[in-house]
């Protein structure tokens, strides 16, 4: 042993175990945590996929790393200069003598989140289609009006009304505005419709290109710009719209639907409309080109004509060919006419032979000898006709004769049965009327009896009687009546009014007032029935009459 080397009682420790205590130490007091930082340093995954960046703040900064499953599931994806609240486990890096956080999630903060928010907007829009090229409009070349979205008090009005007067001047309609703060979406975007709702007809012209415009400023100050309510009235504008809102550098999700972005607001209205001086210098250098290029093509036909002039045969040799073959002509001419005088002679002559055999009086010569052939038949005919007909008409009249006797035969026969079977039913009429008129009484009889026994009447006549209120209603209980009531009793000879006088449980007291009793429907006989003898037509027998 070395007696020089001090004596101490510290225990002896190496790396590796300093190293584990010191990562059990720092994971047991801390575990997981929430930190808010800048991301620093972030260079996208790692060919193993994990990430590594710091997270620093004005003073400090850490280590962090987020391992490939759980950078698969993050739904925000870290950026550079992106400010975020990582939420992770606290630990150790032995092979660096380094702390680390253990990124589990991911989520923007401050300016960092609203760029975060911005850029999601952003993508959601452009899966739309709201950003399409294809979708935008060409701006016109030379409008009538400008119609401006802007606040009226600022420094931007003033810039484009100026540039506008110096350029070009035009008719400016301007629809005042809130450019920031609370509400201020809502306004820019009422306006962008508003215009394109103006239909010309009330003595407001419709602007021919829009312009939104807005000074620079931060993110903040630009958000309006960003809601997606203006950035749909913008894409459903049917005016051509320029955005100029912010700086040159400022971008918001208005200028990527407008269909042109504008660095600045006095740039938009240099895009509105051209230069009046350049344009007239244009029109009248086109002017002047325009006669000097006629003044050539008019000295170039000129040439091309007299080339063409030179070019051409003489006269004559445009005739020889053609009066040559007007002599040939000629000289054929005579004889071709008298062969086709000849060739219509014989075709004049067949003509005639053929209308001879078809003429009015050989065909009146041929119907006369087929007549002088005919001679007599017809008549002979007609006579031979006539007797047949004589006799079918005699037969047809002696077979209806003998018809007829063997008819009325059996008509007479018939009719003579037909009236005894009508003694015989008269006969027996009135002793049939009288069973029935016997059963229809006794039915009658009892339905008497058994309304006379339903009657309730009948119960009025043993002692009872009715008790109605003033109304006609029936009264069943004596609950039911009030001192003072006025009330009616139906006895079988009658009816008495009386009056309830005192408790439930006195006696009512009766004032009878004199009624006509009612016949009961009892009491009345029904009216004799009388049958009286009658004498039918035949008189050999009588049937009873109801009558």
């Amino acid at each position: 042993m070395n007696q020089d080397s001090p004596q101490t009682n510290a225990i002896e420790w190496s790396v590796s175990e300093l190293s584990g205590a010191l990562k059990r130490t720092l994971e047991d007091s801390f575990g997981y945590v929430r930190l808010r930082g800048e991301i620093s340093g972030y260079r996208g995954p790692h060919s193993s996929g994990h990430v590594y960046f710091s997270l620093k703040d004005q003073s400090a900064k850490i280590d962090a790393v987020i391992w490939k499953g759980s950078f698969s599931r993050m739904r925000f994806k870290p950026e550079e200069g992106l400010e975020v609240i990582a939420t992770g486990k606290i630990t150790t890096f032995p092979g660096k003598s380094s702390y680390q956080i253990i990124i589990d999630s991911l989520e923007p903060a401050g300016v960092g989140a609203l760029m975060a928010l911005l850029e999601e907007r952003k993508q959601k829009l452009a899966a739309e289609g709201l950003f399409a090229a294809e979708r935008k409009q060409a701006l016109p070349y030379l409008p009538e009006v400008v119609g401006v979205v802007t606040s009226p008090t600022g420094a931007v009005i003033r810039d484009i009304l100026h540039r506008l007067q110096d350029r070009f001047p035009r008719r400016v309609l301007v629809w005042p505005v809130r450019v920031q703060g609370e509400g201020s979406a809502e306004e820019v975007a009422a306006a962008i419709r508003g215009f394109n709702s103006i239909s010309g007809m009330d003595g407001i012209p419709r602007p021919d290109v829009l312009i939104v415009a807005r000074g620079g400023g931060s993110i903040e100050d630009l958000w309006g710009f960003n809601e997606e309510i203006v950035v749909r009235a913008a894409s459903e504008s049917a005016i051509p719209l320029i955005s100029a809102v912010g700086h040159e550098t400022d971008w918001t999700l208005i200028d990527y639907v407008a269909d042109v972005r504008a660095p600045t607001p006095t740039g938009a209205a240099e895009m509105a409309v051209p230069v009046r001086s350049e344009l007239l210098a244009t029109v009248n250098n086109l002017s002047a080109r325009h006669g000097e290029t006629l003044l050539r093509l008019v000295d170039r036909r000129r040439t091309e004509l007299r080339s063409a002039a030179r070019a051409l045969p003489q006269p004559d040799m445009f005739l020889a060919i053609p009066r040559q073959r007007l002599d040939l002509a000629t000289a054929k001419l005579k004889p071709a006419l008298a062969t086709n005088l000849r060739s219509f002679e014989t075709k004049l002559s067949q003509l005639q032979n053929v209308l001879q055999r078809f003429s009015p009086a050989a065909q009146i010569s041929k119907i006369a000898g087929q007549f002088d052939a005919i001679g007599d038949r017809p008549h002979d005919a007609l006579l031979r006709l006539f007797e047949q007909k004589k006799r079918a008409l005699t037969q047809s009249v002696e077979r209806l004769n003998a018809a007829r006797g063997t008819l009325l035969r059996a008509e007479s026969q018939r009719i003579s049965q037909q009236g005894d079977i009508l003694r015989k039913t008269a006969e027996r009429v009135p002793a049939a009327m009288a069973q029935l008129l016997t059963r229809k009484a006794e039915r009658l009889a009892s339905l008497v009896q058994l309304f006379d026994s339903l009657n309730y009447k009948s119960v009025l006549s043993r002692g009872y009687a009715l008790v109605r209120d003033a109304s006609g209603v029936p009264v069943r209980f004596a609950a039911n009546t009030m001192s003072g009531q006025g009330l009616q009793l139906e006895f079988a000879d009658g009816a008495v009014a009386v009056t309830v006088n005192g408790d439930h449980a006195d006696e009512p007291q009766v004032e009878p007032v004199p009624v006509v009793p009612k016949p009961s429907v009892a009491d009345v006989p029904p009216p004799p029935r009388k049958v009286t003898p009658t004498k039918t037509s035949g008189g050999n027998s009588s049937q009873g009459s109801l009558f």
